[in-house]
C-alpha cells in the first residue's frame, strides 16, 4: 500500500514534488529522499496490495486517468496508477511506486510518463508492504528519464534492514562487470513480442521508434526469447503463491482489520477469522490468495509452483544468452551464438489504455494479459524503463477517435545491473 513523498533534487534546487507507494511506517527510500531535501506530501490511490493492472481495485474507489475517450476516463494503468496520474498532472515532480509485474511501467505507458523499474535488490524495500517478495521492486515515475535517474542515484544504496537488498560485495561485482557504454547500441528486437494482440497504434509507434534508432546509427538484431511465451503464466502462479503466504498475517488477531462481532462461525464450519478475511480483502485480492493457496497445496505444488519456478529459470537463461554483458550473479555466460545485444526494446503494453467502462467488462484473464510485455523482466529482476512515444497521426485517427491520449509506452530492458545503460538508452529513445 502506498505513500507519497515530495522532494527537491538536487537539494539546492527549489522544492519539487515527488510521490511514492510505501507502508505507514517510514521506509528507507523515504528517509533517503528526506536527507536530500524531500518533503512528505500525501498518499496516492492504487490497486489493493498492488494487485491489478488498471488501479480499479481500491477500497478508496477507482483511479481515473487525466485522459478520456468520448467523455469516459481512460484506465491509468496499475497498480501504481495514482502516482502516475500525480506525475502526469504536473502537480508532482516524480513519484515512487512498487513494480511487481509491471505496476510502474504500465501506468507510465498509459499516462505519458516515464516509469523505471531498477534491477531487483538495488533499491531498499524496507517499509514496503509485501505482495511477492521475489518480485517486488521499488520503481520511479517521472516526467523525464533524467529526473527518474536523479531519484535512482539517491536511492541506489545498500540497506541492512532489507534482507533482499544486494550486499556491498555484489554491488562491487556489478560495478566491475559494467562496460563502457558503446556509442552505437546493438538493439535486440524479440520476435516473440510481435503478438497478434498488438494494436496497430502501438505497433506503428514501435516500428517508428526502431526505424529512428536505426537512422541514428544504432543496429537492430532479431533475437529469440522462446520461454517468454510462458512467462505470464508462470508469473500468475508464483506471485499469487507468495501473496497468499504474505497476506496470511492479516487475520485481525495479530495484524490488520477485524470484523465486528464474533469472528468464528462453527455452525457454518468456518475457522476463526474467516469472516474478518472475507470482509477485509477485496475481490481481486481474495481471488489471488485462493489461487496461490491452491498452487502451494500438496496436490498441486509439483504441477504448478515447481513448474513455474523452472520456467522462471529458463526465462532468465534466455535473457542471459542474448545480452552481451554477462549476468554478474552468474559465474559463466550461456552461449549466445555471437549475436548478443546491449539492450532490448519492446512495447510496454499491447494496446492503448481502455476506458474504465471497458475494463469493467473484461474478464480477469483479459486483464492479466495486459502485463504480457512487462512480466518477463520482472520474473528475472532485470532493469526496465517505459518511455512515452507519440502516436502517428494515422493511428490516432483510427484508434483514438474521440480520445485525447497521444502517446504509448516503449520499453527498454537491460542485463541485470546494467541500470545506467538502460537509462542512457531510454534517454536516446526519449529524445527521438
Amino acid at each position: 500500500m502506498d505513500n507519497i513523498v515530495t522532494s527537491s533534487l538536487p537539494t539546492t534546487a527549489a522544492s519539487r514534488n515527488l510521490s511514492n507507494h510505501i507502508s505507514p511506517f517510514e521506509a528507507t527510500v523515504v528517509k533517503l529522499l528526506k536527507q536530500h531535501g524531500a518533503t512528505v506530501s500525501s498518499k496516492t490511490n492504487m490497486d489493493e496490495f498492488g494487485m491489478g493492472s488498471h488501479s480499479q481495485n481500491s477500497f478508496n474507489g477507482p483511479v481515473l486517468s487525466l485522459f478520456k475517450k468520448i467523455g469516459v476516463p481512460l484506465s491509468p494503468g496499475g497498480s501504481s496508477g495514482g502516482s502516475a496520474v500525480a506525475v502526469a498532472s504536473g502537480d508532482w515532480w516524480a513519484a515512487l511506486g512498487t513494480d511487481t509485474g509491471g505496476s510502474v511501467r504500465l501506468p507510465a505507458a498509459y499516462t505519458g510518463t516515464v516509469g523505471f523499474k531498477p534491477s531487483y535488490g538495488l533499491l531498499s524495500r524496507w517499509g514496503v508492504i509485501q505482495y511477492a517478495n521475489s518480485l517486488d521492486t521499488v520503481g520511479i515515475l517521472a516526467a523525464s528519464v533524467e529526473d527518474a535517474g536523479a531519484v535512482f542515484d539517491i536511492l541506489n544504496q545498500y540497506d541492512p534492514q532489507d534482507p533482499t537488498s544486494l550486499q556491498p560485495s555484489v554491488r562491487r561485482r556489478i560495478a566491475a562487470n559494467r562496460r563502457t557504454p558503446p556509442k552505437t547500441l546493438r538493439i535486440g528486437v524479440p520476435t516473440e513480442y510481435n503478438i497478434h494482440e498488438l494494436s496497430s497504434a502501438v505497433r506503428a509507434a514501435y516500428i517508428s521508434t526502431l526505424q529512428q534508432l536505426q537512422n541514428l546509427g544504432h543496429t537492430l538484431h532479431a533475437i529469440s526469447l522462446p520461454t517468454t511465451k510462458q512467462a505470464l503464466s508462470a508469473y500468475y502462479v508464483l506471485a499469487p503463491a507468495e501473496a497468499s503466504s504474505n497476506l496470511a498475517k492479516y487475520d485481525g488477531i495479530r495484524y490488520g482489520f477485524r470484523s465486528e462481532g464474533p469472528d468464528a462461525l462453527p455452525r457454518e464450519n468456518l475457522p476463526l477469522y474467516a469472516k474478518t478475511r472475507g470482509e477485509g480483502f477485496g475481490e481481486e485480492v481474495k481471488r489471488r490468495i485462493l489461487l496461490g493457496a491452491y498452487t502451494l497445496s500438496s496436490e498441486a505444488i509439483d504441477n504448478y509452483f515447481i513448474q513455474a519456478q523452472k520456467v522462471r529459470r529458463l526465462v532468465q537463461r534466455d535473457f542471459d544468452r542474448v545480452f552481451a554483458t554477462q549476468n554478474p550473479l552468474l559465474d559463466s555466460k550461456p552461449g549466445g551464438g555471437g549475436d548478443e545485444v546491449d539492450i532490448i526494446i519492446t512495447p510496454s503494453a499491447p494496446t492503448l489504455p481502455p476506458t474504465v467502462d471497458e475494463v469493467k467488462k473484461q474478464s480477469p484473464v483479459e486483464i492479466y494479459m495486459n502485463d504480457v510485455f512487462t512480466v518477463p523482466a520482472s520474473l528475472v529482476g532485470l532493469p526496465a524503463v517505459s518511455v512515452p512515444m507519440p502516436l502517428s497521426d494515422d493511428t490516432v485517427e483510427m484508434e483514438v477517435e474521440g480520445g485525447d491520449v497521444k502517446t504509448t509506452g516503449i520499453q527498454v530492458i537491460g542485463q541485470f545491473g546494467d541500470d545506467e545503460l538502460v537509462l542512457r538508452a531510454a534517454e536516446i529513445v526519449q529524445n527521438l
